[in-house]
């Protein structure tokens, strides 16, 4: 009957210094899992909003929003495009940054085309490649029409092709988060003049 332990320390056991640092390892190790889960979701679904680049902006009617045919594109900075009506009236969003080594590129229209100005790359209204060390002609981004009910009524096939708009009140979508890759140098677009 020695053996016996008093009825205190049965009902409240101690921990021991070794089980509580396990208990803390453990602990740390489960918030360091779950922030490490949450900014992994957080990137690996990116939430652009409307207006936002790497989001979609919606801009306004065609008729209002571009440019005449053949005119000079008209520019929108927070986006990162230039907006270009065609000569045949076919419409592209043009991504803002040189194919070559990153740079923002400019109208020149004394010149009628676009011009980089850190190495020279030059290219058409339609943003194909003219001559200079870009290695392909400029990137595109989607083009959605929508009708006054936001059903879409033409788009920007996956080639990057200038889209013929078949009603100018149709309002216009620019997808920042999808772009189109340019055609190597050398290469028309079927509508390029040059």
């Amino acid at each position: 009957m020695a053996n016996k332990k008093p009825q205190n320390e049965e009902q409240n056991p101690e921990v021991t210094r070794r089980e509580f640092l396990n208990l803390a390892w453990l602990a740390s190790l489960g918030f360091f899992l779950i922030d490490i889960g949450a900014v992994t979701v957080l990137f690996a679904f990116p939430r652009f909003k409307e207006g936002e680049f790497g989001g979609r902006f919606v801009l306004g009617k065609v008729s209002e929003v571009f440019p005449e045919p053949d005119s000079d594109p008209a520019e929108n900075p927070k986006g990162k495009f230039w907006l270009s009506r065609l000569e045949d009236g076919s419409i592209i969003a043009l991504y803002k940054v040189c194919t070559h080594l990153g740079c923002l590129y400019n109208w020149q229209g004394q010149e009628h085309k676009f011009i980089c100005p850190c190495h020279g790359s030059q290219f058409q209204l339609d943003g194909t490649y003219i001559q200079g060390p870009a290695p392909r002609s400029l990137d595109r981004f989607v083009v959605r029409l929508l009708d006054e009910n936001g059903n879409e009524v033409a788009v920007t096939d996956e080639e990057g092709l200038a889209l013929v708009p078949p009603d100018e009140d149709l309002q216009v979508v620019v997808e920042t988060g999808q772009l189109i890759r340019g055609r190597p140098s050398g290469e028309k677009y079927p509508t390029s003049e040059f």
